[in-house]
């Protein structure tokens, strides 16, 4: 290296020393805006210049970051970076924001020194400010609330890592999302944000908040937190587009701000007056003498150059005519313009519902994303279950060997890409879908490989066992467990307390033993594999059985199970073998199968659901189950809007029965562990209503598919249960998997809502559970993923379970929703709904025990075993010396660095949601951890992106309030010596744990 390059490499190495150092060298967040001016009569116009960057949309991620396939859609991600970047730097007062950090995080690592000085210093100046931070702009209704906060996290961890306090966002920007959910206000809220903005409500409600002047108001986040979930939210006037007429970037057709006098084309005095009256016009919707215009639209700013030069003339010639017109223009961000708000110091409106569903027309309710796509949104749930058990293991696993396969890094980012509001939401192209897809499926094998190298390491330090994951098992396809006379089976359990978990498979053969742990012999069952399942998986496996049993599984810990496929010799002759479960012969009277704690009846004549009986309870509940469909409409006289990925628009009230004739063939199969009955409506769809021993639910597994098309007709498919629980107009859902809402019929709380789609402007994302109540009865479904669901008519609940359209919907993704399968026909779907009946009372503890179940449940792997594997394996252990309490959720175990563990707690029951659950609980990091001590721990946000003892946020006064909020009520302090941890209802609190592994 010459003399120069040494020099050049010093300079940047200190001058990046000074960028790193405290905030007093800096000027950024609030500090950092253009002053405005504070008489109430001039109007103040913050334009913020901004691109809106899908994560992935028509185009994959790669394909928009570099700009490839622009035949699709022009973008191209880099080039926006470098353009933006460039004009920044020639002028202090220019602003520019941006959202998506995984483009951003990708586009800084290809950067040289000097240009990373550059970025910083335009961040540290708060010229380039970081709005929101995820990793994306996830979707609000198809999301879970633990994937929601993993994906911020990773993107708001990546800011600070990179830019200190000037890169820690104070506004969220969801301005794409199709509709937005309490809970992510509440989210936004525990990450310390001063404001959440986005531009989609429904097309009534924003008239109606425009004329009341409510286009800003406080959100209340959640009904048990209180005012630390109370966040200030804002709806964009104009979408996030700029005001009609003055759009600057290269593709767009407006006129730029010609200000040379010898041009016959000048319109300086033109364009002024246009943009004064409209700037004049937008403020009689807002409450200040402030308001906000969005200067950029989707993959805008390719060339900043126009958009830059043209809004400098605008500013500059508008602010001439301002003592005139009484209005000041200026570059500012959605930080700014809130501390302006803020400053303003009115008193705000509030809002405690949601903003779902979304309605941009009369017609064109956007409730259809709430299902589409229902194998992407399955495995995007299953992926995040697998997630959280790879974090947990690589903080157990401690300095145990792990490559650069072995790990979840890949993972943690493949699930944050499918949080983006065209990902999970099933609004992308099929390409895309694909990608996805991809990326999980590569992120999942390196997180596989660390479950096998961590559990392998506790079976056996010296020679650990080689695993195999099974992730076809729904569909009874797993050679390890086929083709092996003798495997073992590892069950571990990601959840703070014991768990009980059947665990089936295939195999080949009638005759097998089971052992657990200790050696003694476990029941099982074994069953016939089902035609339908031999319909689904074709050549994929060929097992003529499945075996099940019951392992019960420490809490945060596994257990190992061998299997023999047993001959009858002396060894065996007094072991307990695997039952099979028998076929019973129908008769005249009711199909029965029960449990301790449930029976249930089904109709001789129909073969249909007729009854559910809570035999502890002493309920009963009438009710009938059945598959129908609703077909898509194509336009009608009064509008032309189709069915699509985006919109369900049925073209009939009421949905068509699937069912050949008028009865559903049936079989029924009797065990002592399980009890089923077998149900095909069609061809193309069947159903397996499960009883498990001493389990509180049903199961309904259900296999749709391919949906025939060949008649022209696209069909949305739905199961409906219809039920004498007197619950009139009334329902409820959960708000991405935790808060409960309740739901009414036609009926909006802010606003008239004039019915004009019966069916989808009822419908409302399901994200975990639904259910309906009288004041003896519940009725509660559970779900293995994100679908669409209503209660249409007294004691009714539907959902929808899979989607099959003809048409495109105009909302921009071009292509009908018309999934394919690997065989090249109609993609099948498999899935279950979990039903639970019980009182009113009672329902909170059995639903949100089976949630946590259901989205946390054991992961299950194999092996190849031989006879002495009790003398070679440690086959049992847990990595908690106690249960976590009934009521704490351990929401996220996760190695932050070599001796450093985020850990995060979770209260999972809301205030007065029951009687001895929804109270104030204490847990103890004192010696709760088998396999490290926390020897200390430090409070963060909920984003772990600030300490939360320097966490404060804006107050403001509200209508329904005497008090300012949020009231910035500093965190009950952790005790050193006792390391307690009080969590009250719904509250999650995060820790930065220093940890030393035993």
């Amino acid at each position: 290296m010459d003399r120069r390059n040494v020099v050049r490499s010093f300079y940047f190495t200190f001058l990046n020393v000074v960028f790193q150092l405290p905030s007093v060298l800096t000027l950024c967040g609030y500090d950092a805006c253009n002053p405005t001016i504070s008489d109430p009569y001039v109007l103040n116009v913050h334009l913020v210049p901004h691109t809106h960057d899908d994560v992935g949309w028509l185009k994959t991620v790669d394909q928009y970051y570099m700009g490839s396939k622009n035949q699709i859609q022009h973008a191209g991600v880099q080039y926006i970076l470098d353009s933006v970047v460039s004009e920044l730097l020639k002028d202090p007062k220019k602003r520019f924001i941006y959202v998506e950090i995984a483009f951003f995080a990708r586009w800084w690592h290809e950067q040289d020194d000097e240009m990373k000085l550059n970025v910083k210093k335009l961040v540290n100046e708060g010229r380039l400010e970081f709005i929101n931070g995820g990793w994306c702009m996830n979707d609000e209704a198809s999301t879970h609330y633990n994937s929601i906060i993993d994906q911020m996290t990773i993107g708001l961890r990546f800011l600070n890592d990179t830019f200190g306090s000037c890169g820690r966002p104070l506004v969220a920007w969801h301005i794409d999302p199709f509709g937005h959910s309490r809970e992510q206000a509440s989210i936004f809220a525990q990450m310390s944000f001063d404001g959440f903005f986005f531009a989609r409500l429904d097309y009534a409600d924003k008239k109606h908040r425009m004329i009341q002047k409510e286009m800003e108001a406080i959100w209340h986040g959640s009904s048990s937190l209180g005012n630390t979930a109370d966040l200030l939210f804002g709806a964009l006037y104009a979408h996030y587009n700029p005001p009609p007429g003055f759009c600057y970037d290269q593709f767009c057709n407006d006129p730029p701000i010609q200000d040379d006098q010898d041009l016959y084309d000048y319109n300086v005095d033109e364009q002024v007056k246009k943009f004064i009256a409209y700037a004049k016009m937008q403020s009689l919707s807002f409450k200040t003498n402030h308001i906000m215009m969005t200067m950029g639209s989707d993959f805008q700013y390719e060339n900043a150059i126009p958009w830059f030069k043209n809004m400098d003339k605008l500013i500059s010639y508008v602010n001439q005519k301002g003592n005139e017109f009484k209005i000041n223009v200026l570059y500012s961000t959605p930080s700014c313009y809130v501390k302006s708000l803020n400053e303003a110091g009115k008193t705000w409106p509030t809002k405690s519902d949601d903003f779902f569903p979304y309605a941009d027309q009369p017609h064109s309710y956007w409730t259809g994303y709430f299902s589409s796509r229902p194998a992407l949104k399955y495995y995007e749930r299953v992926s995040n279950n697998l997630l959280q058990i790879c974090k947990q293991l690589e903080v157990l696993a401690g300095n145990r060997q792990i490559n650069i396969t072995s790990e979840s890094k890949t993972l943690k980012r493949a699930m944050a890409v499918a949080q983006h509001h065209d990902a999970v939401s099933g609004t992308e192209k099929q390409h895309v879908a694909d990608d996805y897809a991809k990326r999980l499926a590569i992120g999942s094998s390196h997180c596989q490989n660390l479950v096998n190298v961590s559990l392998g390491s506790f079976l056996s330090a010296t020679s650990p066992p080689s695993f195999t994951f099974c992730t076809l098992l729904n569909i009874s396809v797993c050679p390890v467990t086929e083709d092996s006379k003798s495997f073992a089976v590892v069950v571990y359990n990601p959840i703070g307390r014991v768990v009980t978990q059947f665990v089936r498979f295939p195999v080949n053969g009638d005759n097998f033993l089971v052992e657990g742990p200790d050696g003694n012999p476990i029941t099982s069952i074994i069953s016939i594999v089902s035609a339908s399942t031999k319909a689904v998986r074709r050549s994929r496996g060929t097992a003529t059985h499945e075996l099940v049993f019951m392992a019960t599984v420490p809490a945060l810990g596994y257990n190992t199970y061998m299997v023999y496929r047993a001959k009858f010799t002396q060894k065996f002759q007094e072991m307990v073998f695997s039952k099979p479960m028998r076929e019973k012969a129908l008769s005249t009277s009711p199909i029965v199968i029960e449990n301790e704690f449930l029976k249930i009846t089904f109709d001789n004549n129909t073969g249909l659901l007729d009854t559910v009986i809570d035999t502890v309870s002493n309920l009963t509940m009438m009710v009938k189950q059945t598959f129908l469909w609703y077909n898509s409409s194509t336009g009608t006289p009064d509008s032309s809007q189709a069915s699509g990925a985006y919109i369900f628009r049925p073209n009939r009230t009421n949905p068509i029965p699937i069912m050949l004739r008028n009865n559903v063939l049936t079989k029924v199969y009797q065990s002592n562990l399980i009890q089923e009955v077998h149900q095909e409506f069609s061809p193309w769809l069947t159903q397996v209503v499960r009883l498990y021993k001493a389990q509180r639910h049903a199961e309904f597994e259900w296999t749709v598919g391919p949906i025939p098309f060949q008649d022209g007709f696209g069909k949305e498919i739905i199961t409906r249960f219809d039920s004498d629980i007197k619950s009139g107009k009334q329902f409820f859902t959960d708000s991405n998997g935790r808060e409960i809402l309740e739901r009414v019929k036609d009926h909006r709380d802010t606003w008239f809502y004039n019915v004009t789609e019966p069916v989808s402007g009822n419908y409302y994302p399901v994200n975990s559970r639904i259910y309906i109540k009288d004041d003896k009865k519940q009725m509660t479904i559970l779900t293995d993923r994100s679908q669409g669901g209503s209660s249409l008519q007294e004691g009714s609940i539907e959902l929808m379970i899979h989607r099959r359209i003809q048409h495109d919907d105009g909302r921009g993704v071009g292509e009908p929703l018309n999934e394919t399968g690997q065989f090249g026909d109609g993609l099948i779907i498999r899935g279950k709904h979990f039903v639970l009946l019980s009182s009113p009372a009672k329902s909170a503890s059995l639903h949100r025990n089976l949630a946590e179940q259901l989205y946390m449940a054991p992961s299950i792997s194999f092996f190849k075993a031989s006879a002495d594997w009790q003398i070679k394996y440690n086959l049992s252990g847990s990595f908690l010396h106690k249960n976590l309490p009934a009521n704490v959720h351990l929401l996220t175990l996760e190695l932050w660095d070599s001796n450093t563990a985020l850990i995060r707690l979770e209260h999972q029951y809301e205030k007065d949601e029951d009687p001895d659950l929804s109270t104030n609980v204490t847990v103890s990091f004192k010696n709760l951890f088998v396999s490290f001590d926390v020897l200390s721990v430090r409070e963060v946000s909920l984003s772990a992106n600030q300490f939360a003892e320097d966490a404060t946020r804006l107050k403001w006064k509200v209508m329904d309030s005497d008090q300012m909020m949020p009231s910035n009520k500093k965190p009950i302090p952790v005790s050193p010596k006792t390391l307690n941890v009080l969590l009250s209802p719904m509250q999650i609190r995060s820790f930065l744990a220093t940890i030393k592994g035993h």
